[in-house]
């Protein structure tokens, strides 16, 4: 197991609240299957950041990927693997 950090920065806040309960709804979900670690957006306004627990990165390129807010283009995805 890894841990990557997901930086999602805000590309078109007029969606932003459009899919925000489906965004949500998706890491509860990953977070019940122990695939997310922490989340939280960033204090700004600009976007936020996913921890997710993955085997490899391309699991958690895949986990990234299929966000809401993601795959409607309302966040960019910068996805790196995280050390603690």
């Amino acid at each position: 197991m890894a841990y990557y950090a997901a930086i999602l920065d805000m590309v078109d806040e007029s969606k932003n609240q459009t899919y925000r309960p489906h965004h949500l709804a998706y890491l509860d979900k990953l977070k019940a299957e122990g695939k997310v670690y922490l989340k939280g957006p960033f204090k700004d306004g600009s976007g936020g950041m996913v921890i997710y627990i993955a085997d490899t990165l391309e699991e958690a390129k895949q986990l990234a990927e299929n966000d809401p807010y993601v795959i409607e283009g309302v966040r960019s995805l910068n996805l790196r693997e995280w050390g603690i």
